[in-house]
């Protein structure tokens, strides 16, 4: 019986940590930081010993796990996007596209850059549909935004050939997907930059903080004068000559490059932990009747802290969602903030509304913009759609087996005993 209607339950004992980073905090981060105080060097454009700073190895870091030239550490993700579109010359009168599904500040970095970003729908990889982003394309598309949604890899070959023929800037988002990879090369390589964040719900962390890779020495140079505003006072030589403007003040300091440091020495550790875990819960219900697994691109690229499946429609991933969690294991769909909430972009009010920091000379109505960019709430039907009748389970690189096979048995179970799959074709 349903522990919903009395039967009992799966699973009595709390379900997994909320943060995947903070639950490897060990000795490793504390001698990090310890190490910085020792030193007492905070700041990181000190005048002596710039190349061996905290947030210069860190950036060495990232260039050689991404395979690229050049790396830039920030103080958050979305100044890792802002510094990425205006070093790579994006701004006023360009558009540039962005997926339905992701966190605000995606579409916010673009805005801040004083461009126009551009939704379009997701397909059931919950990352951007390929189809859509080159029907959206316009005489005013600059750049596109491929987001790895929850550590799944977009679908990287389709969206870089169909960018290359328009000759379009690609700038990978991989906030949520560090560590992952698409066909054997790791995510934030292959596009013009990629950009990563280093925030508390991330992989790893610094609490706050993000980095910027590039393999373009003139991208790499305008996002380190934009980054920081009085860069050139630090007698750091950029990678190639370019022409001074003002910028913002984004640098990271080095207590939190020496605790992403620390933290991005365990990616490979914790992302194989998370990649058995999944895989042992995908291989128990496969066969299970009545949901449909999400569809990601790599498995093998994936980051696997996520567990996805599909119902037939809302209502059913709602009433599932409820008998799941009735059993033991918390999980999230659209409908109850667990799953979509702030990630969904009918909920970016102030770019559905067109809506800047002042009426006057905003990304959408200043001179240089001759295009006219529409927004509603309906406009990526298929998005809604998918996001609607999606179940997710948070996953952990310390599940047990038992834990495993909880969440397996639990699945099974609602399956078996609800009126949800046993009418999904009805």
């Amino acid at each position: 019986m349903l522990a919903k209607n009395g039967g009992t339950p799966v699973r009595t004992k709390p379900w997994v940590p909320p943060f995947i980073s903070t639950e490897e905090f060990n000795e490793i981060e504390r001698e990090h930081v310890l190490n910085v105080l020792q030193k007492k060097r905070v700041f990181r454009f000190y005048d002596k010993g710039l190349e061996e700073s905290e947030a210069a190895r860190l950036e060495q870091m990232y260039r050689g796990r991404t395979n690229t030239s050049y790396g830039l550490a920030v103080n958050s993700g979305t100044s890792a996007l802002v510094s990425a579109l205006v070093g790579a010359g994006i701004g006023p009168g360009d558009e540039v596209i962005v997926p339905a599904y992701t966190y605000i500040a995606t579409a916010a970095a673009v805005l801040i850059a004083r461009a126009v970003p551009v939704i379009v729908e997701i397909d059931d990889t919950l990352t951007m549909d390929p189809s859509a982003f080159e029907a959206a394309i316009t005489s005013y598309t600059k750049a596109v935004i491929p987001v790895h949604m929850r550590g799944t890899p977009c679908q990287m070959d389709e969206i870089l050939e169909i960018a290359r023929r328009h000759q379009l800037v690609v700038i990978e988002d991989v906030a949520q997907a560090n560590g992952g990879s698409y066909k054997g090369r790791p995510l934030g390589g292959f596009g013009e930059a990629g950009c990563f964040s280093f925030q508390q719900y991330k992989v790893v962390t610094s609490g706050e903080g993000g980095m910027m890779v590039t393999n373009i020495p003139e991208l790499h140079a305008r996002a380190s004068v934009y980054h920081d505003c009085a860069v050139s006072f630090w007698g750091v030589e950029p990678s190639t000559k370019v022409e001074s403007f003002a910028g913002e003040n984004y640098r990271m300091s080095e207590i939190q490059a020496a605790l992403g440091l620390a933290q991005s020495g365990k990616i490979d550790s914790v992302v194989g932990r998370l990649h058995s875990v999944k895989k042992k819960i995908i291989d128990g219900i496969q066969s299970v009747g009545g949901i449909q697994l999400q569809r990601v691109p790599d498995p093998d690229g994936d980051v696997s802290y996520s567990l996805v499946f599909y119902l037939p429609d809302g209502e059913k991933a709602s009433k599932f969602s409820e008998l799941l969690a009735a059993e033991g294991i918390p999980n999230g769909t659209i409908h109850n903030n667990g799953f979509a909430d702030r990630h969904i972009y009918v909920n970016w009010d102030y770019v559905l509304e067109k809506r800047g920091s002042t009426p006057n000379d905003t990304p959408w109505n200043c001179a240089s913009y001759k295009g006219n960019v529409q927004y509603s709430k309906d406009m990526c039907p298929r998005s809604l759609e998918l996001l609607g009748r999606a179940v997710s389970v948070a996953l952990h690189q310390s599940m047990t087996e038992e834990d495993c096979q909880d969440a397996i048995d639990a699945i099974k179970k609602v399956a078996e005993h609800s009126f949800v799959v046993k009418n999904a074709t009805d």
